[in-house]
């Protein structure tokens, strides 16, 4: 925000990070240079990074970075994990926007995609539509070319990365931070939304790069936990928007778009001017995995 604008954001960025320094850094270059032209504020919570984050992100006066260790030892005693709903909502409180916006620290958002979603939002609440949230576009670069919006239980539409009104998660009790230690809360979310009578769009106009293979080793911390938060996910909503007998599992809405930005390029996914390989195809094969099992 420049000094002009420096009235109560219309929108607050929110994204968490951990040991991804160089891919956070593009993220964040990736919303100053989206065309912005209402107030706003970018929030970042941190997990405790030991890769020079923190000390980057203290530098920077433009964003409001909160840190939350979560990993390692401290005084002899072992910091305890905590989930990512915990995280998400220390963002989310935190937030004096409107709007909370929610990417990721290997998210790219392609030019225009934030104004083009609050403008769509702003639409839709002024013509007296009951939305909570608007999920954007959204891609896994470099093994997906069309981008794709999730369909969660029942069918119902939830965000990855997008938009949601601040005042309608404050009505659903936020995420639920004791239930999923990383996977799935973020479907929870919206339906609980829906269950309170939200409705979770899509915005055609809004797009996102997710890099998949930023930080492997804390990406397969994480994905140790997916299979017991699904399952904690179909217990929750069994009964309401999941039938045990008649399976109505996830899906995907696709969407062909051809960034003229090639907002991709940017992830520096090149080390020292050469691609390192066998990264990439390690790379590839984790993104492979990733859409076979399907992240519902």
């Amino acid at each position: 925000m420049t000094p002009e604008s420096a009235a109560q954001p219309k929108i607050s960025i929110v994204l968490g990070a951990y040991n991804r320094r160089r891919f956070l850094m593009t993220a964040i270059a990736s919303i100053r240079d989206n065309g912005i032209s209402v107030p706003y504020e970018t929030i970042v919570v941190d997990g405790g990074s030991t890769d020079g984050s923190l000390g980057w992100l203290a530098r920077q006066k433009d964003i409001i970075t909160i840190i939350q260790h979560n990993r390692g030892a401290f005084r002899g005693k072992l910091v305890p994990r905590r989930s990512w709903g915990y995280f998400m909502n220390l963002g989310f409180k935190a937030a004096q926007g409107k709007y909370l916006l929610m990417i990721s620290d290997d998210c790219l958002l392609v030019p225009g995609a934030v104004m083009n979603g609050y403008r769509q939002f702003e639409e839709l609440r002024a013509a007296g539509e009951p939305v909570g949230a608007l999920a954007f576009y959204w891609r896994n670069w470099p093994v997906q070319q069309d981008y794709w919006v999730g369909l969660t239980l029942g069918e119902k539409m939830f965000v990855n990365h997008g938009l949601y009104l601040r005042a309608a998660l404050e009505q659903v009790g936020w995420c639920d931070e004791e239930h999923y230690r990383f996977y799935h809360a973020d479907g929870d979310l919206c339906l609980k939304l829906w269950q309170q009578g939200y409705e979770v769009r899509d915005c055609p106009a809004a797009f996102v790069e997710h890099f998949i293979h930023a930080n492997h080793q804390v990406r397969q911390s994480n994905a140790e936990t997916q299979a017991r938060d699904f399952q904690t996910y179909l217990d929750r909503w069994s009964g309401i928007f999941y039938d045990p007998a008649r399976p109505n599992s996830a899906d995907w809405r696709m969407r062909p778009y051809v960034d003229p930005h090639r907002t991709a390029r940017h992830f520096p996914w090149i080390e020292r001017g050469k691609l390192r390989w066998r990264t990439r195809f390690r790379a590839l094969a984790a993104a492979v995995r990733h859409l076979q099992r399907g992240r519902r």
